[in-house]
């Protein structure tokens, strides 16, 4: 008997504010972005409905993005809600940790398995100038109240600007023999219509600095079905993983679903190829969904170009 094919889309990305409480340098302009106007920003009742339809397509997991996630009112009972579809196996979140600590235990409560922290520095005055409007201290809160209420795997995604925070990775790396986490180096990627040479650290640099004192343990899957490569640390108790668009392209083993904070269903991160969900039935919902998977398999990218990305900010897009 033949196997059934692999659903195109087995991941969820739902953008559900283009709104953020920081303004990080490889993210957006220091005067941040054009918003949507309230009426704009697609509603969590069609986002439940997409991601019933999705669910019936073969997704079988969500994550929650921005913007920022948790500036959004209204967030713990649509965590709820969503918790409450059946087919889903996953359901996690990425935020900037900020807001995080005294939602932390409502969220899990509510359904959420896991988070993602943004967390691109660990010196205090540095941390303030990439975001340009964080503190430290409100975002390790965050993480704590993560590691406690059991947000976990808890994965820390670390941008590598050069000349901002490269001098870094080694306290990355030590953080994660120490802790418990995934610490995920991501290589920076062109957006906010840098030029394709915008410069960038690379996985092989990192990992040639890094292996002078940790062990590396290659694992196969990452747990979430993520596109990091990630690895044990075999002389300490965290991970480390890294999500290199760069230098190793994961296009085509892509299986990502997005939608925008607009109501915009996106078969990529960087494609214009869209359509906008409007007041859909499920089965509109699935014969676009059905459409789009056709057409990202027919591009067969072999990695992301940023040439004519739809959105030109991660926080539209979501991330």
């Amino acid at each position: 008997m033949t196997a059934p094919a692999k659903p195109v889309f087995e991941y969820l990305r739902v953008s559900i504010t283009d709104r953020c409480n920081l303004r990080c340098i490889y993210c957006m302009p220091p005067e941040g972005i054009q918003k949507l106007q309230h009426a704009q920003i697609i509603r969590y009742e069609a986002i439940l409905a997409v991601v019933r339809a999705a669910v019936l397509e073969g997704v079988h997991r969500v994550r929650v993005t921005g913007g920022e996630p948790l500036v959004r009112k209204g967030i713990v009972e649509f965590i709820r809600e969503l918790s409450a579809i059946n087919g889903l196996d996953d359901i996690s979140l990425t935020t900037n940790g900020i807001l995080l600590a005294p939602l932390a235990g409502p969220l899990k409560q509510a359904g959420l398995r896991r988070v993602n922290i943004s967390f691109d520095s660990l010196r205090p005055n540095r941390f303030n100038r990439i975001t340009r409007l964080g503190k430290i201290e409100d975002a390790l809160l965050g993480l704590e109240a993560a590691v406690k209420h059991g947000l976990s795997p808890i994965k820390i995604n670390v941008v590598v600007v050069p000349g901002e925070n490269d001098d870094e990775i080694d306290d990355f790396g030590r953080f994660a023999q120490e802790t418990p986490l995934v610490v995920r180096f991501i290589e920076r990627m062109p957006f906010l219509s840098e030029s394709l040479n915008a410069p960038f650290v690379s996985q092989a640099e990192i990992m040639e600095r890094l292996s002078k004192f940790i062990e590396f343990e290659k694992e196969y899957e990452e747990s979430g079905g993520g596109p990091a490569e990630v690895y044990r640390i075999k002389n300490g108790i965290g991970k480390l993983g890294f999500i290199s668009s760069r230098t190793h392209p994961f296009c085509n083993k892509c299986t990502r679903l997005r939608l925008t904070s607009a109501g915009i269903l996106l078969p990529c991160l960087d494609s214009r190829d869209g359509i906008e969900i409007g007041s859909m039935s499920q089965d509109q919902l699935r014969q676009s969904i059905r459409e789009l998977a056709k057409r990202k398999r027919d591009a067969a990218k072999p990695c992301a170009k940023f040439e004519s990305a739809r959105c030109v900010s991660l926080s539209k897009i979501g991330g």
